[in-house]
């Protein structure tokens, strides 16, 4: 099974997203991430930049990760979670994204001991080349959640793969 070889930094624990945060008057970070209709019962790590720019991915194809420079989950605007497809040794944690249906539950406890429950909107597939910045990025005057994982074909000679899965969620209440 093909597979991208992430290049992964390493997040300094003592400057994440706790202490960041607290500094910006945010909740508690994720610390887990459970999506009952796919199996998904994971533990979430943090996410920077890239060197290059882009958003780090998770090192280990079994965790999911937060973008700590965006919002924290049950915040404002939008909290962005990413997972790998697969790995070498065969499906990772959000093998089954693409499989979400509109209503499915998605439910992040943060570090605090709270619990955010999110509900699916929208389930888009994008090419690499014309992913949606905006819509997935973009400021929400309200808390939204952004699951992302690979998708399509794989190219061996770009080591990716060439789509995106994007689930849209919305913070159920």
């Amino acid at each position: 099974m093909p597979v991208t070889t992430p290049i992964v930094r390493a997040i300094d624990g003592a400057s994440g997203p706790g202490a960041a945060a607290a500094a910006l008057g945010q909740s508690a970070p994720p610390v887990h991430i459970r999506i009952p209709s796919i199996g998904v019962d994971a533990s979430i790590t943090d996410l920077g930049l890239a060197p290059d720019g882009t958003i780090e991915v998770p090192a280990d194809p079994r965790q999911a990760g937060w973008y700590k420079l965006g919002s924290v989950p049950g915040d404002a605007g939008p909290a962005v979670i990413l997972g790998h497809l697969d790995s070498t040794t065969g499906p990772a944690v959000f093998a089954r994204l693409a499989g979400l249906r509109v209503g499915d539950q998605v439910l992040v406890a943060r570090a605090d001991g709270s619990q955010v429950r999110f509900q699916v909107d929208r389930v888009a597939t994008f090419a690499v080349n014309s992913f949606p910045t905006e819509a997935v990025y973009g400021a929400t005057p309200e808390p939204v959640l952004r699951l992302i994982t690979c998708s399509g074909t794989f190219s061996r000679a770009q080591g990716r793969y060439l789509s995106n899965v994007v689930v849209f969620a919305t913070e159920a209440v």
